[in-house]
């Protein structure tokens, strides 16, 4: 039996046409602040007034549903780029200034790889390395 293994599996699904959720949720939120905007101020302005916020606004929910820079989406470029720009350009290396960080969900793991090499570290005698050489791998070294 055969089944259909999906092949992009890192894109997001479609709703409503080429729309995704995320960019359903953005436009929804956003073209309801831009009309409360055009509510509030038609009432009372011209179009002089009330017209300009709208259009940001609504040039702002638009590239935050759609544009993508360098494949990335809008909102994740602008953290890159914030951060990039409040964060300290220089780094300095200092030997031995710290440990490196290990989750404790790999502290196991490395403790287990540990032991698998002290286990392959074992000592072994000139003679049965020397003779493992010589017949190419074919024979085995004593296992004790």
């Amino acid at each position: 039996m055969q089944y259909k293994v999906p092949q992009d599996v890192q894109r997001e699904d479609t709703i409503i046409g080429p729309l995704t959720l995320r960019q359903m949720i953005i436009i929804a939120i956003g073209g309801g602040i831009a009309y409360a905007l055009y509510i509030q101020l038609s009432s009372i302005y011209f179009i002089q007034i009330w017209l300009p916020p709208v259009i940001i606004v609504s040039a702002i929910t638009l590239a935050f549903a759609f544009l993508k820079i360098h494949d990335l989406p809008f909102y994740e470029y602008i953290m890159h780029f914030t951060e990039y720009n409040l964060l300290g350009k220089k780094r300095a290396w200092i030997q031995g200034s710290g440990t490196p960080f290990v989750p404790p969900y790999q502290k196991d793991k490395k403790d287990e790889k540990e032991k698998k090499v002290l286990k392959k570290k074992e000592t072994k005698s000139l003679a049965e390395l020397s003779a493992v050489l010589d017949t190419r791998g074919e024979t085995k070294i004593n296992q004790k």
